[in-house]
Protein backbone atom coordinates (compact mmCIF):
# COMPACT_ATOMS: atom_id res chain seq x y z
CA UNK A 1 0.00 0.00 0.00
CA UNK A 2 1.24 3.23 -0.81
CA UNK A 3 -0.22 6.45 0.86
CA UNK A 4 1.08 9.65 -0.54
CA UNK A 5 1.00 12.60 1.61
CA UNK A 6 0.75 16.40 -0.68
CA UNK A 7 3.65 18.98 0.24
CA UNK A 8 0.15 21.32 1.34
CA UNK A 9 -0.54 18.97 3.78
CA UNK A 10 2.33 19.21 5.63
CA UNK A 11 2.04 21.78 9.08
CA UNK A 12 4.38 25.11 7.67
CA UNK A 13 5.20 28.16 9.41
CA UNK A 14 7.12 31.51 8.99
CA UNK A 15 8.83 33.31 11.66
CA UNK A 16 10.96 35.02 9.74
CA UNK A 17 13.98 33.66 10.96
CA UNK A 18 13.23 29.97 10.57
CA UNK A 19 10.67 28.52 7.99
CA UNK A 20 9.65 24.87 7.63
CA UNK A 21 7.54 21.73 7.22
CA UNK A 22 6.76 19.20 9.43
CA UNK A 23 5.84 16.11 8.14
CA UNK A 24 4.72 14.91 11.20
CA UNK A 25 3.56 16.25 15.10
CA UNK A 26 5.90 18.68 16.41
CA UNK A 27 6.34 21.58 18.66
CA UNK A 28 3.10 23.21 18.83
CA UNK A 29 1.92 21.32 16.14
CA UNK A 30 -0.09 18.15 17.07
CA UNK A 31 -2.29 15.54 15.48
CA UNK A 32 -2.75 12.47 16.84
CA UNK A 33 -3.43 10.41 13.71
CA UNK A 34 0.17 11.97 12.37
CA UNK A 35 2.66 11.12 15.34
CA UNK A 36 5.31 8.76 13.79
CA UNK A 37 5.75 5.41 11.06
CA UNK A 38 7.15 3.01 12.46
CA UNK A 39 10.25 4.75 14.25
CA UNK A 40 10.19 7.72 12.68
CA UNK A 41 9.12 10.99 14.45
CA UNK A 42 10.06 13.69 13.40
CA UNK A 43 10.99 14.60 9.50
CA UNK A 44 11.17 18.50 9.14
CA UNK A 45 12.11 20.88 6.56
CA UNK A 46 13.88 23.93 7.69
CA UNK A 47 15.55 26.28 6.26
CA UNK A 48 17.43 29.09 8.87
CA UNK A 49 18.18 32.82 8.11
CA UNK A 50 21.91 33.83 8.40
CA UNK A 51 23.36 34.26 11.80
CA UNK A 52 20.57 32.96 12.86
CA UNK A 53 19.87 29.59 14.99
CA UNK A 54 18.44 27.41 17.86
CA UNK A 55 20.18 28.03 21.18
CA UNK A 56 21.34 25.66 23.90
CA UNK A 57 18.78 22.86 24.51
CA UNK A 58 18.67 19.49 26.05
CA UNK A 59 17.36 16.00 24.11
CA UNK A 60 17.32 12.25 25.30
CA UNK A 61 16.94 8.96 23.58
CA UNK A 62 16.37 10.01 20.43
CA UNK A 63 18.39 9.36 17.00
CA UNK A 64 18.31 12.84 15.34
CA UNK A 65 20.15 12.90 11.71
CA UNK A 66 20.14 16.19 9.72
CA UNK A 67 20.82 16.23 6.07
CA UNK A 68 21.94 19.53 4.96
CA UNK A 69 20.49 20.63 1.40
CA UNK A 70 21.95 23.96 1.18
CA UNK A 71 24.26 26.30 3.06
CA UNK A 72 26.14 25.18 6.06
CA UNK A 73 24.94 24.33 9.27
CA UNK A 74 27.22 24.65 12.49
CA UNK A 75 26.80 22.37 15.64
CA UNK A 76 28.05 22.45 19.16
CA UNK A 77 27.37 20.32 22.04
CA UNK A 78 28.02 19.27 25.73
CA UNK A 79 30.30 16.13 24.62
CA UNK A 80 32.49 19.23 23.19
CA UNK A 81 31.99 18.47 19.32
CA UNK A 82 32.08 21.38 17.22
CA UNK A 83 31.28 20.82 13.08
CA UNK A 84 30.26 22.60 10.57
CA UNK A 85 28.01 20.63 7.85
CA UNK A 86 27.50 21.50 4.02
CA UNK A 87 25.71 19.39 1.29
CA UNK A 88 27.44 16.34 0.94
CA UNK A 89 27.19 16.18 4.99
CA UNK A 90 25.43 14.23 7.14
CA UNK A 91 25.45 14.12 11.06
CA UNK A 92 23.89 11.98 13.43
CA UNK A 93 23.37 12.82 17.12
CA UNK A 94 22.32 10.07 19.35
CA UNK A 95 21.21 11.94 22.88
CA UNK A 96 20.78 8.42 24.23
CA UNK A 97 21.44 9.52 28.34
CA UNK A 98 21.49 13.40 27.43
CA UNK A 99 22.72 15.97 25.46
CA UNK A 100 22.67 19.80 24.92
CA UNK A 101 23.72 21.48 21.39
CA UNK A 102 22.94 24.63 19.83
CA UNK A 103 22.37 24.84 16.02
CA UNK A 104 23.16 27.91 14.10
CA UNK A 105 23.45 29.09 10.66
CA UNK A 106 27.36 30.47 10.26
CA UNK A 107 26.74 32.17 6.96
CA UNK A 108 26.14 35.89 7.48
CA UNK A 109 24.62 36.31 3.97
CA UNK A 110 23.45 32.50 2.90
CA UNK A 111 20.09 30.77 4.41
CA UNK A 112 21.00 27.55 5.21
CA UNK A 113 18.02 24.41 4.19
CA UNK A 114 18.19 20.85 5.64
CA UNK A 115 15.85 18.00 6.86
CA UNK A 116 16.19 16.84 9.79
CA UNK A 117 14.77 13.17 11.31
CA UNK A 118 14.17 12.53 14.38
CA UNK A 119 14.15 8.30 15.21
CA UNK A 120 13.48 6.50 18.04
CA UNK A 121 16.51 4.13 19.25
CA UNK A 122 16.55 0.04 19.30
CA UNK A 123 17.11 1.00 23.18
CA UNK A 124 17.08 3.54 25.63
CA UNK A 125 19.71 4.86 27.86
CA UNK A 126 22.38 4.46 25.57
CA UNK A 127 26.06 6.43 26.16
CA UNK A 128 25.62 10.35 24.02
CA UNK A 129 27.47 10.75 20.86
CA UNK A 130 27.43 13.06 18.03
CA UNK A 131 28.98 11.67 13.95
CA UNK A 132 29.24 13.38 10.82
CA UNK A 133 29.78 11.77 7.70
CA UNK A 134 30.58 12.87 3.21
CA UNK A 135 29.17 11.35 0.55
CA UNK A 136 29.63 12.30 -2.72
CA UNK A 137 27.09 13.69 -4.38
CA UNK A 138 28.30 12.45 -7.80
CA UNK A 139 27.55 8.98 -6.71
CA UNK A 140 23.73 9.84 -6.31
CA UNK A 141 22.58 9.46 -9.91
CA UNK A 142 21.36 6.32 -11.02
CA UNK A 143 21.31 4.72 -8.02
CA UNK A 144 19.88 4.22 -4.24
CA UNK A 145 23.32 5.70 -2.26
CA UNK A 146 22.93 4.64 1.71
CA UNK A 147 24.25 7.61 3.65
CA UNK A 148 23.11 6.40 7.09
CA UNK A 149 21.99 2.91 8.51
CA UNK A 150 22.73 0.40 11.45
CA UNK A 151 24.85 -1.36 9.34
CA UNK A 152 27.41 1.18 8.82
CA UNK A 153 30.89 -0.83 8.46
CA UNK A 154 29.19 -2.53 5.53
CA UNK A 155 27.55 0.47 4.17
CA UNK A 156 30.90 2.93 5.44
CA UNK A 157 28.01 5.84 6.55
CA UNK A 158 26.90 7.64 9.60
CA UNK A 159 26.07 4.97 12.21
CA UNK A 160 22.37 4.64 13.47
CA UNK A 161 21.32 2.93 16.61
CA UNK A 162 18.29 1.66 14.71
CA UNK A 163 17.35 -1.01 12.52
CA UNK A 164 17.04 1.48 8.99
CA UNK A 165 18.78 2.64 6.38
CA UNK A 166 18.25 5.92 4.56
CA UNK A 167 19.25 6.12 0.71
CA UNK A 168 19.56 9.42 -1.37
CA UNK A 169 19.16 9.20 -4.94
CA UNK A 170 19.08 11.04 -8.33
CA UNK A 171 17.10 10.18 -11.15
CA UNK A 172 16.87 11.74 -14.57
CA UNK A 173 13.26 11.26 -16.43
CA UNK A 174 12.82 7.81 -17.51
CA UNK A 175 15.47 6.51 -15.57
CA UNK A 176 14.63 3.96 -12.46
CA UNK A 177 15.29 1.90 -9.59
CA UNK A 178 14.32 -0.77 -7.77
CA UNK A 179 14.09 -1.67 -4.10
CA UNK A 180 13.03 -4.75 -2.57
CA UNK A 181 11.01 -4.39 0.61
CA UNK A 182 10.58 -7.02 2.79
CA UNK A 183 8.06 -8.46 4.95
CA UNK A 184 6.96 -6.59 7.84
CA UNK A 185 9.12 -3.46 6.90
CA UNK A 186 8.24 0.08 6.03
CA UNK A 187 9.65 2.49 3.33
CA UNK A 188 9.31 6.07 3.93
CA UNK A 189 9.92 7.97 0.58
CA UNK A 190 9.95 12.20 0.40
CA UNK A 191 10.81 13.85 -3.12
CA UNK A 192 13.28 16.97 -2.63
CA UNK A 193 13.38 18.10 -5.96
CA UNK A 194 11.26 16.98 -9.15
CA UNK A 195 9.06 14.27 -9.78
CA UNK A 196 8.83 10.66 -8.53
CA UNK A 197 6.45 8.14 -9.52
CA UNK A 198 6.71 4.91 -7.16
CA UNK A 199 4.85 1.76 -9.00
CA UNK A 200 4.14 -1.20 -6.06
CA UNK A 201 4.07 -4.91 -7.02
CA UNK A 202 0.61 -4.80 -8.42
CA UNK A 203 1.88 -2.24 -11.28
CA UNK A 204 -0.44 0.25 -8.70
CA UNK A 205 1.62 3.76 -9.27
CA UNK A 206 1.49 6.82 -7.45
CA UNK A 207 2.95 10.22 -8.52
CA UNK A 208 5.09 12.53 -6.35
CA UNK A 209 6.02 15.97 -7.03
CA UNK A 210 8.34 18.22 -4.93
CA UNK A 211 8.14 17.68 -0.48
CA UNK A 212 5.59 15.51 -1.40
CA UNK A 213 6.05 12.04 0.73
CA UNK A 214 4.95 8.30 0.35
CA UNK A 215 4.52 5.83 3.68
CA UNK A 216 4.31 2.64 2.05
CA UNK A 217 3.54 -0.99 3.96
CA UNK A 218 2.78 -4.28 2.34
CA UNK A 219 4.95 -4.32 -0.41
CA UNK A 220 7.04 -6.78 -1.94
CA UNK A 221 9.31 -4.38 -4.67
CA UNK A 222 8.92 -0.33 -5.53
CA UNK A 223 9.96 0.66 -8.70
CA UNK A 224 10.86 4.16 -8.42
CA UNK A 225 11.07 6.23 -11.87
CA UNK A 226 11.96 10.29 -12.34
CA UNK A 227 9.32 11.67 -14.32
CA UNK A 228 10.61 15.58 -14.54
CA UNK A 229 11.14 16.56 -18.02
CA UNK A 230 14.30 19.56 -17.34
CA UNK A 231 16.31 18.39 -14.42
CA UNK A 232 17.15 15.14 -12.33
CA UNK A 233 14.81 13.93 -9.63
CA UNK A 234 16.38 14.19 -6.20
CA UNK A 235 14.80 12.03 -3.17
CA UNK A 236 15.16 10.40 -0.03
CA UNK A 237 14.47 6.21 0.60
CA UNK A 238 14.24 5.18 4.18
CA UNK A 239 13.86 1.56 5.29
CA UNK A 240 12.13 1.31 8.16
CA UNK A 241 10.74 -1.42 10.67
Amino acid sequence: MINVYPAESRHSFDLGWLKGSHSFSFGSYFDEKNTAFGPLRVMNDDTIAPSRGFGAHPHSDMEILSIVLDGALRHEDSLGNVMVTKFGGVQRMSAGTGVVHTEHNPSDTEDVTLLQLWFEPERRGLAPSYETTNYDPNSLPGRLLPIASNDSVEHSVTKLHQDMTVYLSKLTAGSTVTFKQQPGRKVFVFVIEGRLEVTGTNDASSLLSRRDSARIENETVLKLEGVQEADETFFMLIDLP
